[in-house]
């Protein structure tokens, strides 16, 4: 009321200057954690959990390429690039660091989805932009989350995996590490279904690196403990190339088996008439993470998750992801193209 009583005695010159600064302040902190007193060019980190899997270093190759475009646009100086080596704890001091360092945004993927809880807090309260993607944090003092639905990917690839065996068999359940949410939330996203098709029957699970080395060691160990296995429920390309691999060198049978858009899978599976089915988490979420810390900066309106969509691919595409091989690491993943326009679609989604 006390508002009501100010608002209606200003005069007619002083109100329209008093909403023409409330909606510049707006304008400017449209997203959160955004104060609107930090200028372009902006100094962007990178706080990347681990550099060793070829998805990340494609990934931060997508980073800094668009990062490049955003220094000829003045709108960026300087990419801090940090490696927390998989150490969680090591990651929360880089990103204090950064802090410290009094950077602009922050572009995460998160070592532990809760603890980074605390310094993530204080970034935030600092004004810094902070776009985590794929591997997500629990806590919401983030300016954006931006992944593809992981439980999704994990209820597709597991009715695939069902309905390829007629409801019935004994299948291995390949993972990414333990305690990384994409890969928890993955695997979660079967669980129903495996729940409700009790004569699927599960001999093992595996939690490994995203790499097809430790893939095919623990698939080894597991093909001399089994005998006999008729599908494989992997929730991850590189461990789905690291399966293939290790049923061959011990001369079994290919079985039914899930995956991602790693090329070497992909080959794989075009060369061995694969019953398969793949989809991916494009390498171009850090492009996209970076171009919308920078538009949060600018006061653009930036959703507090985008969400990403899920492709398939199967035998009826599966040529058009191997015709562009070429263009890709051996051992890396074919993602699909992408550009702004792409990137001003995924930011209006409401």
């Amino acid at each position: 009321m006390k508002k009501s009583s100010l608002f209606a005695s200003a005069s007619v010159l002083g109100l329209g200057i008093l909403v023409n600064v409330l909606g510049a302040s707006q304008a400017d902190a449209a997203a959160n954690c955004i104060k609107g007193d930090r200028k372009a060019p902006y100094t962007l980190g990178w706080a990347n959990i681990y550099s060793v899997p070829t998805w990340m270093k494609q990934t931060q190759g997508t980073i800094e390429a668009e990062v490049e475009q955003l220094k000829k646009e003045g709108l960026v100086d300087k990419l801090v690039v940090t490696d927390a080596q998989g150490d969680a704890n090591v990651q929360i001091q880089q990103i204090q660091s950064m802090i410290d360092a009094d950077v602009d945004g922050i572009i995460l993927i998160a070592g532990s989805s809760t603890a980074p809880a605390r310094v993530l807090a204080d970034a935030c309260a600092k004004g810094i932009a902070i776009i985590n993607f794929d591997s997500l944090v629990d806590t919401n003092d983030v300016t954006a989350k931006v992944n593809t639905d992981s439980h999704q990917w994990g209820e597709q690839a597991t009715k695939f995996m069902i309905d390829a065996l007629g409801g019935k068999g004994k299948i291995l359940i390949l993972n990414g590490p333990a305690g990384v949410s994409v890969s928890d939330d993955r695997r979660a996203g079967g669980n129903d279904l495996l729940k409700a098709n009790p004569d699927i029957q599960i001999l093992a699970e595996t939690n490994t690196a995203y790499n097809v080395a430790p893939a095919q060691e623990a698939v080894t160990s597991l093909l001399f403990a089994n005998p006999e296995i008729d599908g494989i429920l992997s929730f991850g390309g590189a461990l789905s190339a690291g399966a293939v691999l290790a049923l061959d060198k011990q001369g079994r049978e290919q079985v039914p088996i899930t995956g991602e858009n790693a090329r070497q899978f992909l080959e794989l599976w075009k060369e061995k008439g694969l019953k398969s089915w793949a989809t991916m988490q494009p390498n171009w979420l850090g492009a996209f993470a970076a171009y919308t810390a920078v538009q949060a900066l600018e006061g653009k309106d930036v959703p507090a998750f985008v969400k990403i969509p899920l492709p398939v691919i199967d035998n009826s595409n599966i040529d058009e992801y191997l015709a562009r091989a070429k263009d890709f690491p051996a051992d890396g993943y074919i993602f699909s193209p992408y550009d702004r326009d792409l990137f001003a679609k995924l930011l209006a989604q409401k």
